[in-house]
């Protein structure tokens, strides 16, 4: 049986475990993981992106 001090200390566990967790989460452009850069919202930087995408699209089409 646990003591009311071990219920209190796995409580504060928890609640840190839990604040820690959606810390990690907030970021605008960070889908799957937190090292990513941030998503540009200034529009060369998306046009340069839609670009790339578009360039990098028609190559895996090409055979060599």
């Amino acid at each position: 049986m646990m003591t009311q001090k071990q219920i209190e200390a796995l409580a504060r566990k928890n609640a840190a475990k839990a604040a820690s967790a959606t810390n990690t989460r907030r970021g605008f452009g960070k889908k799957y993981d937190i090292n990513l850069k941030d998503e540009p919202i200034d529009e060369a930087a998306i046009k340069n992106r839609l670009d790339n995408e578009k360039f990098f699209d028609e190559m895996k089409k090409r055979d060599f």
